[in-house]
């Protein structure tokens, strides 16, 4: 039996209570962020205990999807910028984007360090596990990340294979590995050398020693079934260093994974597509899409 997605729909990751968030005491909250919500809206939301997926379906689906993580720095997931806005331009070239929202590791949850990471593996096999049904083809299933959704992504991206929770059902029996991967000013390293100073304490806690570091350091977890990455960076950014992306291209490299990484002289952080215009990073959307093409995703 078909059951069309329909847009905007909301896809809860779970059957019941999330792995580990057994009698939480967070309460769910949006938070408005934008001066002026007649020009854009920035919304934040935090207390996520019901991980979820919601669905932008476009008019003309082309089969493609994309299971898109925000950002936020592992304190808040910003749902406009980095992952509405985004997923109305991907819809424009018939690719179905699932907005992740993930639970934060810092709001009480068991092996806080996982949460994300569960979130992600149960929401691509969602997809994979619906694909038939919802019209999208398994094989061409992507996973976007922004900042500290990079870190989430990139970890997807390099332990998808790793068991992080109890298989509950038929879902947790298909694949998590993401067919390609797409990395925005990514947060990838704890290496305190180069980590975001807050993704790192809040996902391993203020003195993680060196097995931890590297146990969630995506670049020393590339293997050679990581999927194609296509990485993109301003070497200005103030807040993630550039050395996050280039350590993770670099290993990518080394394991002959196809990966594209551009990096720009400006752009900052947190850019998306409207902060990016009139900036050289503004040019990421056209690249993105071409690498889409080439690929054969659109």
């Amino acid at each position: 039996m078909t059951h069309r997605l329909t847009h905007l729909q909301e896809i809860p990751l779970w059957p019941d209570v999330p792995p580990g968030s057994d009698n939480l005491q967070v309460t769910e909250t949006i938070e408005e962020r934008s001066h002026d919500v007649t020009a854009f809206m920035d919304r934040a939301v935090t207390g996520i205990r019901q991980p979820r997926l919601l669905a932008y379906v476009p008019a003309k689906p082309n089969g493609t999807s994309i299971v898109l993580a925000p950002g936020g720095g592992y304190i808040r997931v910003v749902l406009d910028k980095e992952g509405i806005e985004i997923a109305e331009w991907l819809n424009t070239f018939g690719i179905t984007v699932f907005i992740l929202l993930y639970r934060l590791p810092g709001e009480g949850h068991a092996h806080h360090a996982e949460v994300p990471l569960q979130d992600a593996q149960r929401a691509l096999r969602q997809v994979r596990a619906h694909a038939v049904d919802w019209g999208l083809a398994a094989d061409k299933i992507g996973a976007m990340g922004c900042s500290a959704g990079g870190h989430v992504i990139g970890a997807l991206a390099t332990l998808f294979a790793r068991p992080v929770y109890t298989p509950l059902d038929a879902v947790d029996a298909v694949s998590a590995r993401p067919d390609f991967v797409s990395l925005l000013y990514p947060v990838l390293t704890m290496d305190a050398r180069w980590a975001h100073p807050g993704s790192r304490d809040r996902l391993l806690g203020l003195a993680p020693d060196e097995a931890l570091v590297k146990a969630w350091s995506c670049e020393e977890q590339v293997g050679r079934d990581t999927p194609p990455c296509f990485i993109c960076h301003a070497a200005d950014d103030a807040s993630v260093p550039v050395e996050n992306s280039v350590h993770f291209y670099n290993a990518l490299h080394h394991k002959r994974i196809p990966a594209a990484l551009h990096v720009f002289e400006s752009g900052g952080h947190g850019h998306g597509i409207r902060l990016a215009r009139g900036k050289p990073v503004e040019a990421w959307t056209d690249l993105f899409a071409d690498w889409l093409r080439v690929c054969g995703y659109r």
